[in-house]
């Protein structure tokens, strides 16, 4: 988990509305959700059950066209 010390903004019912989060806490998250993105996608991609084929094999045909 993620030090952060965030602030809540309240409407007038004492309602929390949004978070106010530090620069560095902030791009932070976006990295680790962009990591987690890459890992749901590669998760994905590997529990399909397509015809897998040679890198090189894949670089000829498509220069190959």
């Amino acid at each position: 988990m993620l030090p952060v010390k965030e602030q809540y903004i309240i409407d007038e019912n004492g309602q929390r509305v949004s978070v106010v989060l530090e620069i560095g806490a902030y791009q932070k998250l976006l990295e680790e959700l962009e990591e987690l993105e890459s890992i749901r996608a590669y998760d994905q991609a590997k529990s399909k059950d397509d015809e897998t084929i040679p890198f090189e094999q894949a670089v000829e045909d498509c220069l190959l066209g």
